[in-house]
């Protein structure tokens, strides 16, 4: 598939801050959140759950209604920002927040973005939830992503941005995945919410990759649609090719994808990532021994236990 080649975001100053609860972070109490009347109409309309609606207003917008609607979570942020677009939970770090849908290009004067003009996947670098300026951003998902009621539309991979503090903030704690396998075997699941319905996924990989676009052929910020097996298996070698450790997590052609995207060094303007996919049936979420690996992962797996039982001294 054709895709536009978006800008990249730019890392975070990786500059010691002070601590800051998740939900002060990102409510900030202190400011001012009443929304305009037009957002609040707008969310109303949005967050209203639509039970039946004539089959030719459906053909018309596309509609398919969702289980049970919107969760209230959602309704309530909607209430602060109609970009919201669902929520993300790893257990073990600090990200425990909600996320946005990046508005694409924004053109001065927009009533709702504020005066200035912004190029794609760049309004929330350093803005919070009510749109003020805020350094530590929002977390926030590709323009182009989808994300909705609908799972057989979803994007393929779900591509989220966020900045990396020394504090931990935002998508900063993911570098104890860095610190060795014990932390990865303890928190291997993430937990992601639409504004319908909550999704579970597994981490099979977390690398380092260049966030420069001549730098590399890996152009992960532009790869949201897999259609086709080819490109789908590209993503997934790329991942492979740099990774930290061989998690041994099967993945193949027709999961779907998330990965998280922050800063690793400035210097070099480089990435680091870290790749899951959505649960299967069957797998269950905090049990990595129900999740699906490899062949080659479980026979290593198996040699190396047999290896270990041989070494043991034997009884008299």
């Amino acid at each position: 598939m054709s895709k536009a080649i978006k800008i990249i975001s730019a890392c975070a100053a990786c500059a010691a801050a002070v601590g800051l609860g998740t939900a002060a972070v990102l409510l900030n109490k202190d400011r001012k959140a009443a929304p305009t009347p037009s957002v609040v109409q707008t969310t109303a309309a949005v967050t209203e759950p639509v039970a039946d609606l004539p089959e030719k207003l459906s053909d018309k917008y596309s509609y398919v209604p969702s289980e049970t609607g919107v969760s209230e979570r959602t309704k309530s942020l909607k209430r602060l920002n109609k970009d919201i677009m669902g929520y993300i939970k790893i257990d073990g770090t600090q990200v425990d927040y909600p996320f946005v849908h990046d508005p694409g290009e924004v053109p001065a004067n927009d009533p709702y973005y504020g005066p200035d003009a912004w190029p794609p996947n760049m309004f929330y670098l350093e803005k919070d939830l009510f749109r003020q300026y805020y350094d530590r951003g929002t977390l926030y998902a590709d323009y182009r992503d989808v994300f909705g009621s609908n799972d057989l539309e979803h994007s393929e991979n779900l591509v989220i941005y966020g900045h990396s503090w020394y504090d931990g903030t935002m998508m900063g704690s993911l570098r104890k995945y860095r610190a060795g396998f014990d932390f990865y075997n303890q928190y291997p699941f993430i937990k992601v919410s639409s504004n319908y319905r909550d999704y579970d996924y597994v981490i099979f990989a977390y690398l380092v990759t260049s966030g420069t676009y001549d730098a590399t052929d890996f152009h992960y910020w532009n790869m949201e649609e897999l259609d086709s097996e080819e490109e789908f298996n590209f993503y997934i070698d790329c991942c492979k090719r740099s990774w930290g450790i061989d998690t041994g997590i099967d993945v193949k052609y027709g999961d779907k994808l998330l990965t998280l995207s922050t800063c690793y060094a400035d210097w070099d303007n480089s990435r680091f990532l870290v790749v899951a996919r959505r649960l299967r049936e069957g797998e269950v979420a905090g049990d990595l021994n129900s999740i699906q690996h490899t062949e080659a992962f479980m026979q290593a797996q198996k040699e190396a236990a047999e290896k270990a039982a041989a070494e043991q001294p034997q009884q008299q």
